[in-house]
């Protein structure tokens, strides 16, 4: 699954059972993802977020627990910039591209780490920075959450190869990548 905004790769089965065995591969954390994202801020060169994350309330799905639940995150940050551009109380804007290994795979958790590690993404119009957000869409014409699923890797379930689906960025986030 990927979050309305985020591109990437995606895995797809056109029959029931591999869908199953699949689906059974990421519960049980048997896939690694990769995703890329441009964040606000400077992060730590690497580090892992570890920050329970309770469900999503959503009126497609129902109720649901309210209990956290473990959620992991490990990143690594593989550039910096620095604006000249005051958008917040400091004369400048500082910004990173990370790299980002989900181990769980909550709703919206890459989104919702980053966030809490005060390192929104910046296009996210929900756990992210209007102001920053703003200025990506005025100086870059960006008006897209930058984030992006560039890698999954799992064991097809019908050869027990394992396959690494890659996908490049999207013209739009290369093109801020580029700016930058």
């Amino acid at each position: 699954r990927l979050d309305k905004g985020t591109s990437g790769a995606l895995a797809f089965a056109l029959e029931r059972e591999v869908a199953r065995t699949v689906a059974a591969q990421f519960a049980t954390r048997q896939v690694d993802k990769e995703y890329h994202a441009i964040v606000r801020g400077w992060p730590p060169g690497s580090g892992e977020i570890d920050y329970p994350l309770p469900a999503i309330q959503d009126d497609l799905l129902g109720p649901q627990a309210a209990a956290a639940r473990e959620s992991i995150t490990r990143f690594e940050t593989l550039a910096t910039v620095e604006l000249p551009v005051r958008v917040d109380r400091y004369p400048t804007s500082r910004y990173a591209l990370v790299k980002l290994a989900p181990l769980t795979g909550r709703r919206h958790q890459l989104r919702r780490h980053l966030a809490h590690a005060r390192h929104p993404i910046i296009g996210d119009s929900t756990y992210g920075k209007g102001r920053h957000n703003r200025l990506f869409a005025e100086r870059f014409g960006s008006q897209r959450l930058l984030l992006a699923c560039t890698a999954l890797r799992f064991v097809h379930p019908a050869t027990g190869v394992v396959l690494c689906v890659r996908a490049p960025l999207a013209a739009e986030f290369e093109r801020v990548l580029t700016a930058l």
